[in-house]
């Protein structure tokens, strides 16, 4: 591989940034593509879909045979609150790829013995965030009913681009949660962003239930990125 495209791929890499390095199996010549980099037609699409599936692979488009190797972040899933939900979810999440981070200021709540073997943070959200930036490969999943800790790292999560934020609630909760964010400065397009009641609706009832619900909508967002902002950039 030539060094300066090694090199530049390195730095999107250390960067948890999504690129490909697409390389013309007839003469060897490579580019690296970042997510975001504006291609068109077939190959543009060949590129959407795969920075959407992570998969590596060889295609042929346009006359070329290429070969698309991608590099992706893998996807991380911060949970806002060490409630009976989190504990279901935690586990889950890590089987399906990603990498779990459980943060609650309530040590009551944040203890090992409830989390086993989890990243756990028995700190406030916003410390935590300044360490650990959000970015758009992060969902968050806000799920304590308190505003005083859910709030900020919902804004922070708009804020970065992350690709699924989702708070727990009822709608007429969600009411009082875009008041506040709102109150906040935050504009309703921003806000729509937020799914809320948080999971997909099957009628889940049991913490375990809400769990796979959220998973799965989690996963859905993950697999879908960008395909909502095509898809109004092609009717405007």
């Amino acid at each position: 591989m030539d060094r300066k495209l090694l090199s530049e791929l390195n730095a999107e890499r250390a960067a948890r940034r999504a690129a490909i390095l697409v390389t013309d199996l007839a003469d060897g010549g490579g580019r690296l593509v970042r997510e975001g980099d504006a291609i068109a037609g077939a190959l543009g699409e060949a590129l959407a879909s795969a920075f959407r599936s992570g998969k590596s692979g060889t295609i042929d488009v346009e006359g070329q045979s290429l070969f698309l190797n991608v590099h992706v972040p893998p996807p991380r899933l911060v949970v806002i609150g060490a409630v009976h939900i989190s504990q279901a979810l935690a586990p889950m999440a890590a089987l399906a790829g990603f990498d779990v981070e459980i943060i609650d200021p309530r040590t009551a709540f944040a203890t090992p013995e409830r989390f086993p073997g989890a990243t756990l943070h028995a700190e406030w959200p916003q410390d935590v965030l300044q360490a650990r930036p959000l970015d758009p490969y992060t969902a968050v999943a806000a799920v304590t009913h308190d505003p005083k800790i859910d709030d900020v790292p919902l804004q922070a999560a708009l804020a970065a681009g992350c690709f699924y934020v989702g708070a727990l609630g009822s709608r007429k909760t969600h009411g009082r949660r875009v008041e506040r964010l709102m109150a906040a400065g935050l504009s309703e397009v921003e806000i729509a962003r937020i799914r809320a009641p948080i999971g997909l609706a099957i009628g889940a009832a049991s913490p375990a239930e809400i769990a796979v619900s959220i998973l799965a909508e989690v996963i859905g967002a993950l697999r879908s990125r960008g395909i909502g902002d095509r898809a109004r950039e092609r009717a405007a």
